[in-house]
């Protein structure tokens, strides 16, 4: 064989491996993803836009169930037509909502799926604009008991990395809350709630801006074109389009300007201190957040370590450490009790 028909052999060998076995768009990958695409996977994942459309306060449409499952505008149909006969859906002149029964079918779904996203985030090396799409191809895999055991493993959460609540086992999920970053005006200040974590671009986006849910961020005035806000002592400008995508919730006023005595924030390396109270004017999932920490009136903290930077600083808090960063620690009040409490 001449040099040169060798060459095209391997290239064209090449060629072929690459459109048989290239990530997410290789004809294998496909092909795998369609079989794995059952008719109870589809049913779900329908349930989900179903939930999702309801939690937004709309109405689902064919139009929109296609969209979200990834199929054509007959199958939606056909698909929503399916769980109106298991009892799980309800056809309306305007669109389709749930039953009892869907909803309480759907919200295990989200539980899932969400308590899937906190074990990807915390104990995997997965980038995290992947979390959502890894959850989605794990989420039908789980058992219900195999779900109850996760959440175990994870210590309860009760939100997601992107800041979503996570349902309970019983099914029972807070009210959506919070306004989208763009409706604050400049000087205004408001507390991360959720950070939207569809499509996979934007949530990148948000990722590598250093964004996370519990952060306080206040807007500042904006050219035409620019979202312009501050967060943990940075200036950060985000396209209109990225930045709607933050979901906030409105706080009265900066944190730590009014918070009377001590607070977290001011305890040094190696000090201890008795959480009297979290500040009144603190509200809403961020409120939530540190007392399902474990930051409840009559526990004791100690200031462990901060980073070179200074912020966030490490806690111990019943055993276990926890950073929080200082527009957080600055809402916890606290009485200082000095270096000897540890052994109280």
């Amino acid at each position: 064989m001449s040099p040169t028909l060798a060459l095209l052999v391997f290239l064209s060998a090449v060629a072929l491996a690459v459109v048989l076995f290239w990530p997410e768009a290789g004809l294998l990958h496909r092909a795998a993803r369609v079989l794995g695409m059952t008719e109870r996977v589809r049913l779900e994942d329908t349930l989900k836009h179903l939930y999702k459309c309801e939690y937004a306060g709309r109405r689902c449409s064919v139009e929109s169930t296609a969209g979200a499952v990834g199929v054509s505008r007959s199958q939606a149909l056909r698909l929503l037509a399916r769980l109106e006969e298991q009892g799980l859906a309800r056809a309306h002149s305007d669109g389709f909502s749930l039953t009892e029964a869907g909803r309480e079918y759907a919200l295990h779904l989200v539980r899932t799926h969400r308590l899937l996203e906190r074990f990807l985030a915390d104990r995997t090396g997965i980038p995290p604009a992947d979390w959502h799409r890894e959850a989605e191809r794990r989420e039908h895999r789980l058992s219900p008991a195999e779900r109850e055991a996760l959440a175990s493993q994870l210590g309860h959460p009760a939100y997601d990395p992107h800041g979503d609540p996570i349902p309970s086992p019983e099914g029972h999920l807070p009210p959506r809350t919070g306004v989208p970053l763009t409706a604050l005006d400049p000087g205004e200040m408001g507390s991360i709630v959720h950070l939207g974590d569809e499509p996979r671009e934007i949530y990148q986006a948000l990722s590598e801006a250093g964004l996370s849910p519990s952060m306080t961020v206040r807007a500042l005035k904006s050219p035409e074109g620019e979202v312009r806000f501050e967060t943990a002592g940075r200036e950060l400008s985000l396209r209109p389009l990225v930045a709607r995508h933050i979901t906030v919730e409105p706080l009265p006023r900066a944190p730590g300007e009014e918070a009377p005595g001590a607070t977290l924030a001011d305890l040094a390396d190696g000090e201890w201190g008795r959480v009297v109270a979290l500040h009144p004017a603190l509200q809403g999932p961020q409120r939530r957040r540190l007392l399902d920490l474990g930051l409840v009136p009559g526990t004791r903290v100690r200031a462990e370590f901060r980073t070179g930077s200074g912020d966030p600083v490490a806690y111990r808090v019943r055993g276990a450490l926890l950073a929080l960063r200082k527009d957080q620690a600055r809402w916890v009040q606290v009485e200082a009790l000095g270096r000897l409490e540890a052994g109280r």
